[in-house]
């Protein structure tokens, strides 16, 4: 089984998404020790934002790609069939702007690929990337799930669940803290809360992952 860990905090050791997402992996671990680790960080290894460029080799409509388009086209190969080859997908998302960080869309345009993570049918798209357990740690300064303004401010939880699910993940899990730049108390609260999850989530799915099954 091969995990992949992406992290896309700017925050370094300040971090809380790095600080869970870790955790997250190690009780993973604790249920499935023989799990591969394959470790991306977007605030270090970002990809540039999608361009033309990016999208040329795909489209076509030239007799040779440039430079710039092999290049691009190499990073998000790479991308693309890190995701794939992953069993579990563990993805730190901290709530920048009421959305996810640019470096972590970013990784995402690189791996909506047609062909690759779906496909367009005459009944609409279909996803091709199903069967991969997501773990989002979804950390947040502010409260905003327990009322309709906050949920309606948020473009985070929501967008990735839609984006995996349009590659056709239908298990996506989150481990959410939030309320942890309101003080030390909501932020210790907040820890807690989001530890415990740990253990249930990733534990739950560790032990309902097909590797421990075929044990």
């Amino acid at each position: 089984m091969k995990l992949l860990h992406v992290d896309s905090s700017v925050m370094g050791t300040n971090s809380v998404s790095r600080q869970l997402t870790a955790e997250v992996v190690a009780e993973w671990q604790r249920k499935q020790p023989a799990t591969r680790v394959d470790y991306l960080d977007l605030a270090v290894d970002a990809p540039n934002h999608f361009s033309a460029d990016a999208l040329g080799i795909k489209t076509g409509g030239q007799a040779s790609p440039t430079e710039a388009q092999v290049r691009e086209n190499a990073v998000s190969e790479r991308l693309v069939s890190q995701f794939l080859e992953a069993d579990v997908i563990v993805v730190g998302a901290p709530l920048y702007n009421f959305s996810v960080p640019t470096q972590l869309k970013a990784w995402i345009d690189r791996l909506a690929q047609a062909g690759r993570t779906f496909k367009y049918t005459d009944k609409g798209p279909v996803g091709l990337a199903g069967g991969k357990t997501v773990i989002v740690v979804s950390t947040r300064g502010g409260v905003y799930s327990n009322s309709d303004g906050g949920q309606a401010m948020e473009h985070q939880e929501s967008y990735l669940k839609v984006v995996f699910g349009f590659f056709g993940i239908t298990d996506v899990r989150f481990v959410r803290a939030e309320g942890v730049a309101m003080g030390d108390a909501p932020k210790a609260a907040a820890l807690s809360a989001a530890r415990t999850d740990i253990v249930a989530t990733a534990g739950e799915a560790a032990n309902q992952s097909p590797a421990k099954l075929a044990a």
